[in-house]
């Protein structure tokens, strides 16, 4: 960060932020897949990067050495360290699953035992359940976390744009209602309209009622939905998943 101190005179905070975002910090975290993966020590690196994010934070503000490190990092407009690496392993992890189907990373990714053993068999399939819980490393930990992994949407697909969404096109079909929690009855109240809702479309031929939510517990998140159609139960649909929010399994189950 002296370099950055040295070489900076006269440029606004904005300007400073976005010099350690384009290149500080990826010279900083280059090659981070080698540290930071499940069951691996990251006391050491997480101080290091710490340390090096508040004195970026104190150069970007001109703040007083002693400020509490969240409060700057919050007013400089930088994410937290643990955080971001978080963010940019969960896209790392898509890009061994766009590889093409010979390649060696997409090989040892292979989860099914292999059919004829031989000594050339290192997929991960050829693991057994102990050599599995020892084993550590990226390719590991990508293929435990494979199943929670969506590819991400362009922002620039014209899909997005006012005008051309869903909501746009079929504004009469979607219904929000906030209910405010810490209002009195307010639970009561929104069980009744529930209530009304199936009602008036149960006895509908043409309306199917679906029916979701989610939760979590102990790191697991359930997504469940229900699908009825003229008062007459089509379906139900459970799935799990780790390392995914409650608002993540909900917006699965409406997919």
């Amino acid at each position: 960060m002296k370099l950055l101190g040295n070489s900076s005179r006269g440029i606004n905070p904005v300007q400073k932020r976005l010099l350690y975002r384009c290149c500080a910090l990826p010279i900083a975290l280059y090659g981070f897949q080698l540290w930071f993966y499940n069951k691996a020590l990251l006391l050491y690196h997480m101080k290091i990067l710490n340390k090096m994010q508040r004195r970026t934070a104190i150069w970007i503000l001109g703040a007083f050495k002693t400020s509490p490190t969240e409060g700057i990092e919050a007013i400089a407009g930088l994410i937290l360290i643990k955080f971001h690496l978080q963010k940019i392993t969960k896209r790392c992890l898509i890009r061994p699953f766009k590889l093409p189907g010979n390649h060696i990373i997409k090989n040892l990714l292979v989860d099914n035992p292999p059919s004829i053993k031989t000594t050339n068999s290192h997929n991960i399939g050829s693991l057994t359940n102990r050599q599995r819980s020892l084993t550590k490393g990226f390719i590991v930990d990508s293929n435990t976390k494979s199943y929670g992994i969506f590819l991400s949407l362009s922002p620039l697909d014209p899909e997005f744009s006012p005008g051309s969404r869903i909501i746009d096109n079929f504004s009469n079909r979607f219904s929000f209602n906030l209910v405010n929690k810490k209002g009195k009855n307010q639970s009561k109240i929104r069980s009744q309209e529930l209530d009304d809702i199936v009602l008036r479309y149960s006895s509908d031929p043409h309306a199917a009622i679906v029916i979701m939510d989610a939760s979590i517990k102990n790191d697991i998140a359930t997504s469940i939905s229900h699908i009825h159609l003229a008062n007459h139960p089509l379906t139900k649909t459970v799935h799990h998943a780790s390392f995914v929010t409650s608002t993540e399994a909900e917006l699965f189950a409406i997919r």
